[in-house]
């Protein structure tokens, strides 16, 4: 009387070998990780603090008329930070009430329309026609 045995498949050989490798993986990062923290580093002899840096030269004196006037207001429940330059509104910060994600409306064209700007949206927008359809 013969057995047979079931063949192996693929998705079987490549779970046994993933499962090989980690195990491998493992025993080595916790054979070197005591020899890598096990490391002294010895302070050389002669050290030097570092120099103050130098002043900048004159003309770069910092402008307060460049810098934005940021002011904190309370709308209903949320908090509101409005950033102005020149006197001229050009950012809103909004953190809703709640522990909220905050997101930015902003005046990109200076006419007083703002359009509301995610903390990290570029603002970049591939264009995505349809070319066909099935």
């Amino acid at each position: 009387m013969y057995l047979m045995r079931a063949p192996i498949t693929t998705s079987a050989r490549f779970t046994a070998v993933s499962a090989a490798m980690a195990a491998l993986l493992t025993a080595a990062l916790f054979t070197a990780a005591p020899h890598a923290f096990a490391q002294t580093r010895e302070r050389p002899p002669n050290l030097q603090p570092v120099p103050e840096p130098p002043p900048p030269p004159k003309g770069f004196e910092l402008d307060s008329a460049l810098e934005p006037q940021v002011t904190t207001v309370k709308r209903g429940e949320d908090t509101v930070e409005e950033y102005r330059l020149g006197g001229r509104l050009y950012m809103m910060k909004v953190t809703p009430a709640g522990g909220g994600t905050p997101y930015y409306l902003v005046d990109h064209t200076g006419n007083g329309s703002f359009a509301r700007q995610n903390a990290h949206d570029t603002g970049l927008r591939p264009p995505m026609w349809v070319i066909h359809s099935f």
